[in-house]
């Protein structure tokens, strides 16, 4: 592999942290405290084609390589996560199972909308009582007169509720030993969305539950054959892994500024307290780990990218980058000491938008399941 990005993958970083720092960064606290979902940020995102990154230009995407779309994900979570997992969410979730498993006519009614960025997509696999199991869905759909008709729930679902979410893909039962995806656009009869889920984080992302009563969808809304569901959310699990690393490692990477940037201001005992060894030596730590996430996750994009296996490279990046992520947000809000812990700090949003990301898309404990088991243990 080469670690050296080249001029086009740079490109993608300068550009993305350029809008980042310049349009997301001065309103990323407002949002938060006033639990706003960005809307403006998400139409500027769509002219900058950061909405279908991965997506191809036939279908109205970008057509960029997985590590370019690491790289986007890296440098807006730098700044802010909510931002940044509306783009990955509505990418990698919400998008990518209608292109690698929809229909041609499936993917022209949805693919360029979304693509777009003019609406959003959600993907519905989480249930009340089915998380880490995910094969345990009790949603069930029914084939009735030419329509599937949906019962059940999910939860902890984003994009969903947004006033731009064309349609979310759910799993369901579609019988008593199968699971299959269906596509359920948003305003169909039956299909209810909860008000905004409240957080610890991550409070400018929209976060609902769902919930099916007779909800009826044409029988052409089934992406893929019946039964198939469950290997193919197994498939774009693995390639989520992939944005919620670089996620992982943005947020790291932003909590290391913060902390040097701050080190570098406070003095103590009559100097900056980066002059410190004790200080030094944890950003020293902090850059290391950091530097080390980050090719993990730019391994599993590279594979991917090269049409090779890259399941267990995803899963060791999410497993290591969220619990390296959990240990250098700690870090940084100590080197602020008492400040870190107001407000008014971005390191205090860092803080509690970090611990998601040992959690969705597979709880550390799931990603030692998937790694022990592609090494046959």
């Amino acid at each position: 592999m080469n670690f050296d990005l080249g001029e086009e993958h740079e490109l993608v970083r300068r550009t993305v942290r350029d809008f980042a720092e310049q349009r997301i960064a001065p309103v990323a606290e407002e949002l938060d405290r006033e639990e706003r979902f960005p809307y403006d940020i998400v139409a500027e995102l769509a002219e900058l084609g950061l909405m279908g990154m991965p997506i191809p230009e036939e279908y109205g995407g970008a057509g960029t390589d997985t590590l370019s779309y690491a790289i986007a994900v890296e440098e807006l979570t730098r700044v802010d996560s909510s931002v940044a997992i509306t783009v990955a969410a509505h990418t990698s979730l919400g998008t990518m199972p209608i292109l690698l498993f929809g229909s041609e006519e499936q993917k022209h009614e949805w693919l360029p909308q979304l693509a777009s960025g003019q609406r959003l997509a959600a993907f519905g696999l989480t249930e009340p009582d089915a998380g880490s199991d995910a094969g345990a869905t009790r949603t069930r759909a029914e084939l009735r007169d030419g329509s599937w008709v949906v019962d059940g729930s999910k939860i902890f679902i984003t994009n969903a509720g947004t006033d731009i979410t064309a349609c979310v893909t759910i799993t369901a039962r579609t019988g008593e030993d199968e699971i299959s995806n269906l596509v359920v656009p948003n305003g169909t009869p039956g299909y209810e969305i909860s008000a905004p889920m409240r957080k610890l984080g991550w409070h400018a992302s929209d976060t609902r539950e769902l919930s099916f009563r007779d909800c009826a969808v044409p029988q052409g809304n089934l992406l893929g054959q019946r039964g198939e569901g469950f290997r193919q959310f197994l498939e774009i699990l693995d390639g989520g892994r992939i944005s919620v690393a670089a996620m992982a490692v943005g947020l790291a990477q932003g909590a290391y500024d913060l902390a040097e940037r701050y080190a570098k201001e406070r003095r103590q005992f009559g100097k900056p307290i980066v002059e410190f060894q004790a200080v030094q030596f944890r950003l020293a730590d902090m850059a290391t780990e950091i530097e080390a996430g980050r090719n993990l996750v730019h391994k599993a994009a590279w594979l991917k990218d090269e049409g090779r296996p890259f399941a267990k490279e995803a899963a060791m990046a999410k497993l290591y980058t969220g619990e390296l992520s959990n240990r250098v947000a700690n870090w940084a809000l100590q080197i602020h000491g008492g400040y870190g812990y107001m407000e008014e700090y971005a390191i205090s949003r860092l803080y509690r938008d970090q611990k998601i990301l040992e959690i969705g898309e597979g709880t550390n404990e799931v990603q030692r399941m998937v790694i022990a088991r592609h090494l046959g243990l």
